[in-house]
């Protein structure tokens, strides 16, 4: 069955992606995935007057071909496999574009100028223009820079803020800043799961923070909610006191924290982003402390 066509819900409109002194357009899914269009590969690696067949080309029938296809997740399966997307504004033949996941642009330069050291590709144009890919940007970089340019770093800060004001009210304050921390991935696989997306989570704060309550706070150490919330009480007036908890903020919490939030991403992947089967495997692997912690005192 053919897969859902997903539309661009943020591009960088007017304000291409500039890496030196080129430039691509850029977008952002509507679940997430970021992604450049074929053509815009193309024109960035200095054939965007060639027709839009050259890039599929270039990775399948070329002197690289043996390269690019060389591994599981190679550049040729992603280049014969692209992502069809709506963009906005467009319509006719071009109402449907094929994208790209965007990391396979440092793919494709980085073996193009392995190519050309090994004396095998010789196109100076494409080889010069990867080279200034290569040298703008890092691929841990990507993402960040794609979502700067299509201002989806903004929707993503807001929903960090609204969620953080959520958790303000039942979590110490340094508890709740943590959430910002967490990586996009972890809120993107549950909104995946959820089939809801970032701007969701500013109009609907309290559904998400139940969600990390449950799947976090909940699960992380026996007694740690439990512990937070008596640490951290309201006043009179409701409000809870600025205070240090210390099972979260020393040198112990922290890497537990990151390395337990990896653990339930691999969960979700498991569980293919089904929300009931993730959450019968979360409840499996890591049950509600708080349950654990009632049942220990009732002993």
């Amino acid at each position: 069955m053919e897969s859902k066509i997903l539309s661009a819900k943020y591009n960088s409109g007017d304000t291409p992606l500039r890496l030196g002194n080129l430039e691509i357009p850029c977008y952002v899914l509507e679940d997430g995935t970021r992604v450049f269009s074929g053509r815009g590969i193309q024109k960035v690696l200095g054939y965007g007057d060639k027709r839009g067949q050259w890039l599929q080309d270039f990775v399948t029938k070329s002197d690289l071909t043996p390269i690019f296809s060389s591994g599981e997740n190679s550049v040729y399966n992603k280049i014969t496999n692209p992502i069809k997307f709506n963009r906005n504004g467009a319509g006719g033949s071009q109402s449907i574009t094929y994208g790209y996941e965007v990391t396979i642009l440092i793919d494709l330069c980085s073996i193009i100028i392995d190519a050309n050291r090994s004396g095998v590709f010789n196109d100076m144009v494409v080889v010069n223009n990867a080279d200034i890919i290569i040298r703008s940007v890092a691929k841990v970089g990507i993402i960040a820079l794609v979502d700067e340019a299509t201002g989806y770093n903004k929707v993503k800060e807001r929903a960090k803020d609204e969620l953080q004001k959520f958790l303000n009210r039942f979590l110490s304050e340094e508890a709740s800043k943590w959430v910002k921390t967490f990586n996009d991935s972890f809120f993107e696989m549950i909104y995946k799961m959820r089939g809801w997306d970032w701007k969701m989570t500013n109009k609907k704060p309290g559904v998400v923070g139940q969600w990390i309550n449950d799947i976090v706070y909940k699960r992380l150490a026996p007694g740690v909610y439990l512990e937070l919330q008596d640490l951290n009480p309201k006043d009179e007036n409701g409000h809870r006191k600025e205070k240090h908890h210390q099972y979260l903020s020393n040198e112990t919490g922290k890497p537990m924290l990151k390395g337990y939030l990896n653990t339930i991403e691999a969960l979700g992947r498991a569980a293919d982003y089904d929300w009931d089967v993730f959450m019968t495997l979360l409840n499996k692997a890591y049950p509600v402390q708080a349950q654990q912690y009632d049942t220990l005192l009732d002993k």
